[in-house]
């Protein structure tokens, strides 16, 4: 084998070492515990109140423990935690935009609402 050939195969291996057994199944325990608390805090904490927690203070929780899963299955199952930045600037910066351009569509809706009352 070739210099060259053993130094690509040795980078390109390098690139998804990072993925073991071990780590696919410490990410998969996570999201695990990630969604046993989101099940705690929709069947016992928020119907019971305990703790003061109502609907209202739930929904960010949801959204924040969504997202941090939403980052462990990007980042580790589809391997983009293992990728180039500028792969993933151009899958991050996209996104970004839609949830702004949803943000902005949401407030202008309810303008209209406010509007026809």
């Amino acid at each position: 084998m070739s210099e060259t050939a053993h130094t690509e195969h040795t980078e390109h291996a390098g690139e998804h070492e990072g993925m073991t057994k071990k780590r696919i199944w410490n990410v998969f325990w996570v999201l695990t515990a990630i969604t046993s608390v989101e099940f705690i805090i929709a069947l016992y904490l928020v119907p019971h109140e305990v703790f003061g927690m109502t609907y209202h203070a739930a929904n960010p929780i949801y959204i924040v423990l969504t997202l941090a899963k939403a980052f462990f299955i990007v980042g580790y199952f589809m391997h983009l935690k293992f990728e180039k930045t500028g792969l993933i600037f151009a899958i991050v910066v996209p996104v970004l935009f839609i949830i702004g351009l949803i943000l902005v569509l949401t407030n202008e809706s309810h303008h209209w609402i406010d509007l026809r009352m």
